[in-house]
């Protein structure tokens, strides 16, 4: 690291004290991330208890998720007026890039339908690593499941003996 202008020490032995992270050093991360979380609190967001990348707003019947990776970040909510506003009060705080609708994000392609449901696939994942692999023309092969199931939404009832399957 350069002195700072009009600091000019000729002893070797002194050092610079940061008072705040510089991008590119192995702080910045954290910092940013420490920054964004504080934002997200004063915003009255909480942080789930699961996964710390994961902020949740809910007031009335609104409701705000926000999933964070590395600088990457999803928003989505049930409100597009409050979804609007956080974002504007973020880019007051952040520099920040619309990428729009989700469309692809750690491996997972997202595809919204008409009704306003989002289906998750990794079909791109798997097709551009068949590429990079040199096996999109290997054979297919059984899957312990029946394609084109469907699950049910309400699961199903407990294990017998749950034991069998830990």
């Amino acid at each position: 690291m350069t002195q700072p202008p009009g600091f000019e020490a000729s002893d070797k032995r002194l050092v610079c004290k940061l008072h705040k992270a510089i991008y590119g050093l192995k702080q910045a991360p954290r910092a940013w991330f420490e920054k964004l979380k504080s934002t997200l609190l004063q915003f009255h967001f909480q942080a789930s208890k699961c996964d710390p990348s994961l902020f949740v707003y809910s007031h009335a019947n609104n409701v705000i998720y926000i999933l964070v990776y590395v600088d990457d970040i999803i928003i989505t909510g049930n409100n597009s007026a409050i979804l609007h506003t956080l974002v504007s009060q973020l880019h007051s705080v952040f520099s920040l890039k619309d990428l729009g609708d989700l469309d692809y994000f750690l491996a997972i392609e997202g595809k919204t339908q008409s009704d306003g449901s989002l289906i998750l696939t990794q079909s791109k994942y798997i097709i551009d690593l068949l590429n990079r692999t040199d096996m999109e023309t290997s054979k297919p092969i059984s899957s312990p499941m029946i394609p084109g199931s469907n699950l049910s939404k309400a699961g199903s009832e407990d294990f017998l003996d749950a034991s069998l399957y830990h």
